[in-house]
C-alpha cells in the first residue's frame, strides 16, 4: 500500500499507458499548473476543454506554447459536455473540473443517454496524507458528494472506496464506520447502519475488505485510547479507511486535518465510467496535482 503522495505520482508514473485526463474549463493557472506538472512528471497528459482563446492566452503568460497542447475548443457552458464526450469516447481516461461550476460537470456526467453513469452510487473518496499521529494514507468517505446518505448509500460508499483501494494495491483495507459512540442506539441511526454495515461485511455481502462499527473517531484513530476504553479491536489507529455519517461529518474533519493540522489532500469521485477530480475551484495546484496523481493511477490500476 502506498503510504505518500509523492509514491502515488511515481506508480502513476510507471504505467504501462499514460493516463490522458479531460479537463473541463482549463482557463485557469491553479489547474494549468496541476496539470502541467501532472505532464511534466510523466503522470498524464491533458486535453486542455474550453475557449482556445482563453486558454492559449494563459498557457502564454506562464510561458509555454500552445501548440505543445491538445485543445479541445468549447464555448462558456459547454465545457462540461465535451469533457465527458471525449472519456465517452474512450480519447481520456480521466475526467477533471477546472473553472466551471460543479453543476455544468455533472449535469453531463450523470446524464443517462450520454453520460458516464454505471448504475452505482458516485462518491467522494478522499485521500489524506501526513495526518498527524499516522504513517499511511486515511481514506475519508464520503465528504464530498452524498449529504444524508442511507444504509444502501452507505454500501455503496464503501464498495467504492474499497474498489479504489483494491486498483492501487490495497487488497484488504481495513474499514472503520464512524459514529459519536461505540454502542448501537435505535435512537442514532448511523450506529445502526454501522452494525448492519459489519454485519453485510460478515455475511459476505460487502467483500474485499474487513468493516468495524459502529466506532466512534478516536477509538478508531488511536490503539491507546482504545485499551483505555477496552474496545476490543485489532484495527484500532490502523484503519485504512473512514466511512463518515453525513457530508457535514465529512467537510469538517478534512477540513481540521487540511487547515488546521497540515495534512495533505488528493480526493477523486468514483461510481462512474472514469474517476472524476472535483476538487474546489479555490483548491491550490497541489491538492490538484495529487488528486490528477490518485485518479491517474486508479484508472490505469483496475476498473471504476
Amino acid at each position: 500500500m502506498y503510504k505518500h503522495f509523492e509514491e502515488i505520482a511515481e506508480a502513476a508514473r510507471s504505467l504501462p499507458v499514460r493516463g490522458r485526463i479531460a479537463v473541463a474549463g482549463a482557463a485557469d493557472k491553479a489547474v494549468l499548473t496541476s496539470v502541467l506538472e501532472a505532464r511534466d512528471k510523466g503522470v498524464a497528459d491533458p486535453v486542455l476543454v474550453g475557449e482556445t482563446g482563453d486558454i492559449s492566452s494563459l498557457l502564454r503568460r506562464i510561458g509555454k506554447d500552445p501548440g505543445d497542447f491538445e485543445i479541445v475548443q468549447a464555448s462558456r457552458g459547454e465545457e462540461g459536455c465535451k469533457a465527458v464526450e471525449l472519456v465517452r469516447n474512450g480519447d481520456a481516461s480521466v475526467l477533471m473540473k477546472g473553472m466551471i461550476e460543479t453543476s455544468e460537470l455533472l449535469r453531463p456526467v450523470v446524464n443517462r443517454e450520454t453520460g458516464l453513469r454505471t448504475g452505482s452510487v458516485m462518491s467522494h473518496v478522499g485521500f489524506f496524507d501526513r495526518v498527524p499521529g499516522t504513517d499511511h494514507f486515511i481514506i475519508q468517505t464520503d465528504g464530498g458528494m452524498l449529504l444524508y446518505p442511507d444504509l444502501e448509500e452507505k454500501k455503496a460508499i464503501i464498495e467504492n472506496a474499497v474498489s479504489a483501494l483494491h486498483a492501487i494495491g490495497n487488497d484488504c483495507p481495513k474499514v472503520a464506520v464512524l459514529s459519536a459512540v461505540e454502542t448501537v442506539n435505535p435512537k442514532m441511526t448511523e450506529t445502526v447502519d454501522a452494525a448492519v454495515l459489519k454485519q453485510m461485511n460478515l455475511s459476505g455481502e460487502i467483500t474485499g475488505c474487513i468493516i468495524e462499527g459502529p466506532i466512534s473517531y478516536d477509538l478508531a484513530m488511536s490503539r491507546e485510547i482504545a485499551e483505555i476504553k477496552h474496545y476490543d479491536c485489532p484495527y484500532c489507529g490502523d484503519f485504512d479507511i473512514l466511512v463518515v455519517p453525513t457530508i457535514a461529518a465529512g467537510n469538517l474533519i478534512g477540513k481540521c486535518w487540511t487547515v488546521t493540522c497540515g495534512a495533505l489532500l488528493g480526493g477523486i469521485v468514483v461510481g462512474a465510467k472514469a474517476p472524476i477530480v472535483l476538487t474546489s475551484r479555490g483548491s491550490s495546484a497541489q491538492e490538484k496535482f495529487y488528486s490528477i496523481a490518485v485518479a491517474a493511477l486508479v484508472a490505469g490500476g483496475g476498473k471504476q
